[in-house]
C-alpha cells in the first residue's frame, strides 16, 4: 500500500503543478486594469456640447439652414448655411462658405454637349441649371483639393459633391 500512497502523491503534485501552470496562462491583464479611473481625462469636457451649440448660433446670427456642409473626402466644414435645391436634393447653394479654394483660370459651361465627360453628380448639375450660357468655376476643398461645386458669375455657390448633417 505504501506504493499506492506514493503513486497518489505524485499524481496529486503532477496535478496542482498543471493546476499552476494553466492558472498562470489563464491570468492575461487587460487595459482596463491599467487604467486609472479616479483622475479625470484630460480630452473630455462634459459642457463641450453646449458650447459648440453657442459658437454656431453665433456664427449663423439666428439664420436657419437646411444643412451644415462638409467636404466627403477629409470631412472639414465647408458651410453653416445652405439652402437646398428643390428638385435636386442632393444639391445646396450657399453664399458664405468655409475652407474652400476657387480654381481659378478654370471655367465650366452650363450647357453640354455630347463630348461632356465626367461625373454623373456634375452631369445632373449642369443639367439642373436654368440660365444657359453662364459660366461657372470649379470650387475645391481647401484642405483635400476635393472638387466640392462651383461658384456662378454672382458669387453664389453651387455645392453637389458634399456630405450634408441635418442641423
Amino acid at each position: 500500500m505504501s506504493q499506492q500512497k506514493e503513486d497518489a502523491l505524485i499524481n496529486e503534485s503532477i496535478d496542482s503543478k498543471e493546476k499552476d501552470n494553466n492558472q498562470d496562462q489563464d491570468v492575461v491583464s487587460s487595459d482596463d486594469d491599467v487604467i486609472d479611473y479616479s483622475v479625470k481625462p484630460e480630452l473630455y469636457d462634459p459642457n463641450l456640447d453646449d458650447k459648440d451649440q453657442l459658437w454656431i448660433q453665433k456664427k449663423r446670427k439666428g439664420q436657419y439652414s437646411d444643412a451644415v456642409l462638409t467636404c466627403p473626402a477629409c470631412f472639414t466644414t465647408l458651410c453653416l448655411e445652405s439652402q437646398r435645391h428643390e428638385k435636386y436634393v442632393t444639391q445646396y447653394r450657399a453664399m458664405f462658405v468655409l475652407n474652400c479654394k476657387i480654381k481659378k483660370g478654370q471655367q465650366v459651361s452650363s450647357s453640354s454637349s455630347s463630348e461632356d465627360k465626367g461625373s454623373l453628380k456634375r452631369k445632373r448639375f449642369r443639367k439642373s441649371l436654368a440660365v444657359d450660357g453662364e459660366s461657372f468655376t470649379p470650387v475645391c476643398c481647401s484642405v483635400c483639393e476635393t472638387e466640392v461645386g462651383v461658384i456662378d458669375d454672382d458669387e453664389v455657390y453651387h455645392f453637389y459633391n458634399v456630405l450634408p448633417s441635418e442641423c
